[in-house]
């Protein structure tokens, strides 16, 4: 099967008046980590919404292989990893999982421990990085080919952190993961390569250097 291509251009996004994306573009291929940066309120959870198909710009162009794509949640193409919870509290993590989980990776799912550990029990009964770890599990070895992850190293500890770095890249070997979080060292250490929203525009970052330059960091 030939590698697929979601292409993200154009997008322009405002609120209230006031211009959030205006000009955006990224490409994510199959078999690779894009991470995402930005500076709080500059747009970057706006934008995985925007693509997956839950927020409407003014305008975007997104497609996977030439094919433009309205609602990247149709026919599992996409799949998006929320800032919270997206889970209902009191069905079982088995069951929860035997949907969302694509069946060809269900052995590899069911053998991590964090679902053994807690596949008989309800959200309701996780603490919060428990959860957090699941949801970004079942996300991630779901059925899409494009993956988008909204802050999923929030809520988890940095041994978790590291833990769950190794299976991303694993996943991606087969999907297209976009990624981004407040704590960039976490994307840095997972990412083929990396973006920076500045001003409502996407721009390459190469180095450090260059999150400087964009005004993301202060100092290296």
């Amino acid at each position: 099967m030939p590698q697929q291509v979601l292409k993200v251009d154009s997008v322009q996004l405002e609120f209230d008046g006031r211009k959030i994306l205006q000009d955006v573009s990224l490409e994510c291929r199959q078999g690779e980590i894009v991470g995402l940066l930005g500076r709080n309120g500059c747009g970057k959870s706006s934008l995985l919404r925007v693509i997956f198909g839950t927020l409407k710009p003014s305008y975007k162009y997104v497609s996977i292989n030439s094919d433009f794509i309205q609602k990247g949640y149709h026919h599992n193409q996409i799949a998006y990893l929320p800032q919270h919870s997206y889970l209902p509290k009191n069905i079982k993590i088995s069951k929860l999982a035997g949907m969302l989980v694509d069946h060809g990776s269900w052995p590899d799912f069911t053998a991590l421990d964090i679902y053994r550990e807690h596949s008989h029990k309800t959200p309701a009964q996780l603490s919060g990085g428990e959860l957090r770890q699941l949801e970004m599990l079942m996300i991630i070895y779901s059925r899409a080919d494009f993956i988008l992850l909204d802050e999923p190293f929030t809520h988890i500890s940095p041994v978790q952190a590291d833990a769950f770095k190794p299976v991303i890249k694993a996943c991606a070997q087969r999907k297209g993961i976009i990624i981004t979080d407040h704590q960039y060292q976490n994307i840095l250490d997972v990412s083929d390569r990396m973006i920076i929203i500045t001003n409502g525009c996407t721009k390459p970052v190469t180095d450090k250097a260059d999150l400087v330059t964009y005004g993301y960091l202060s100092g290296i």
